[in-house]
C-alpha cells in the first residue's frame, strides 16, 4: 500500500471484520485504516476511529467516503450469511450480490489498488466432493448465501480481466473466535459451543454428531488474508477465490476435545435444517492450490484451536 493512500474495511464490526480491522491498524496504524459498517458511530461494537456509518447498498455515498478518505484498498466483508440468508432469501441476494458490485464498481473508476472480498465453502453443493473438495470442483449450491458467493467469485473474475482490478479472495470454511458472537452462518455451532461450555457445561447442536465440516481458527484465516493481499500480483493464478483449509472435525470430535479441559461439558443433538444445508458442503477441503501458488499453511489443529479459545475466554487449560 502506497504511504497516503487508506485502507477501507466494510463490515467492520462482523466476525471478520473486527479482528481484520485490528489486525490492519497493528500494521499500518489507526490513521490509515478506517472502519466501516451500518452501525451508528455511537453503537459499533468496540471499533476505535476512525469510523464511518455506511451502507453498502448506498453507492454514492459509499463512492464519497473513497473520494473524500483517499482511500486505496477495500476489504469488503459485508453479507448475509447461510442460515440468516435462508430466512430472508431476497435481502441476502441483494446485500451479498449488489454490495459487492457496488464495491467493485467504485474500485475500478476510483483506480482502487486493491480489493479483498470473501467467497466461502458454501459454493460447493451435494454434488461436490465430500473429501479433500479440490480448487476447480463442482459449485452447485443449496444455499443463497451460496449462490451469491458463486455468482460473486465470477464477477471478481470478471473485472479483473475486463478491467485489470487486482481483486482477491479465499473460500472460507467456518471460523472460530472467542472474540465475536455466532453471526448466523451454518458452521457457527463451533463458536457456539465454546461459550455454553463454560456458561453452562452444556450444549444442544443443531448438526447431527458425526457430520464433518472444515473450519478453520480466525487467527489463521487473518493471517491467511493478510499473506494473499501481500502475495505479488503475478503470483495469484486464482482470480475467483482460493480454496482454504484449516481443519475439520464433527460436533463430537470437538466436543470431545472441550471435555479434556472441561471434563463435566456435555452434548446433545436435535438436527434442524442446518443439517441439510451442512450435508451438501464437503467435509475437507483440497487447498494444495493457495499452498503452491503464495505459500499458505495453517497453524492451528483442533487441540491448538481449543485451547486458544478457552484461553481466551478466561479458562485455565
Amino acid at each position: 500500500m502506497n504511504k497516503t493512500g487508506k485502507i477501507l474495511v466494510i463490515g467492520a464490526c462482523g466476525q471478520i471484520g473486527s479482528e481484520l480491522t485490528s489486525a490492519l491498524r497493528e500494521r499500518y496504524g489507526n490513521a490509515q485504516v478506517i472502519a466501516g459498517d451500518r452501525l451508528s458511530a455511537g453503537s459499533h461494537a468496540g471499533q476505535a476511529q476512525p469510523y464511518v456509518q455506511l451502507d453498502v447498498l448506498d453507492k454514492a455515498h459509499l463512492s464519497q467516503i473513497v473520494a473524500d478518505e483517499n482511500i486505496t484498498q477495500i476489504y469488503h466483508l459485508a453479507a448475509v450469511l447461510s442460515a440468516t440468508g435462508e430466512k430472508e432469501p431476497q435481502l441476502a441476494w441483494q446485500i451479498n450480490m449488489q454490495g459487492l458490485l457496488n464495491v467493485l464498481d467504485i474500485a475500478v473508476s476510483a483506480g482502487l489498488e486493491k480489493v479483498f472480498w470473501p467467497s466461502s465453502i458454501a459454493v460447493f453443493g451435494p454434488d461436490s466432493p465430500k473429501k479433500n473438495c479440490p480448487q476447480q470442483a463442482v459449485t452447485e449450491p443449496t444455499t443463497v448465501y451460496g449462490i451469491s458467493k458463486c455468482a460473486g467469485e465470477y464477477w471478481c473474475n470478471y473485472y479483473h480481466q475486463k478491467f485489470g482490478l487486482d481483486v482477491r479472495s479465499l473460500r472460507f470454511p467456518g471460523l472460530i473466535s472467542y472474540l465475536a458472537a455466532p453471526g448466523g452462518g451454518t458452521t457457527d455451532y463451533a463458536v457456539d459451543i465454546f461459550h455454553k461450555a463454560v456458561e453452562t457445561a452444556e450444549y444442544e447442536c443443531y448438526l447431527e454428531a458425526d457430520t464433518p465440516l472444515p473450519m478453520m481458527y480466525m487467527h489463521d484465516a487473518i493471517r491467511a488474508t493478510l499473506e494473499l493481499m501481500d502475495a505479488n500480483a503475478e503470483n495469484i493464478g486464482v482470480r475467483t477465490s482460493y480454496n482454504l483449509a484449516g481443519l475439520s472435525f464433527t460436533p463430537a470430535e470437538i466436543a470431545q476435545a472441550i471435555k479434556k479441559h472441561i471434563p463435566g461439558f456435555r452434548i446433545s443433538y436435535a438436527p434442524d435444517f442446518r443439517q441439510q444445508i451442512a450435508e451438501s458442503w464437503p467435509g475437507s477441503i483440497d487447498d494444495s492450490v493457495a499452498r503452491k501458488d503464495w505459500g499458505w499453511k495453517p497453524k492451528f489443529d483442533l487441540e491448538a484451536m481449543v485451547e486458544e479459545m478457552l484461553k481466551g475466554m478466561k479458562i485455565t487449560v
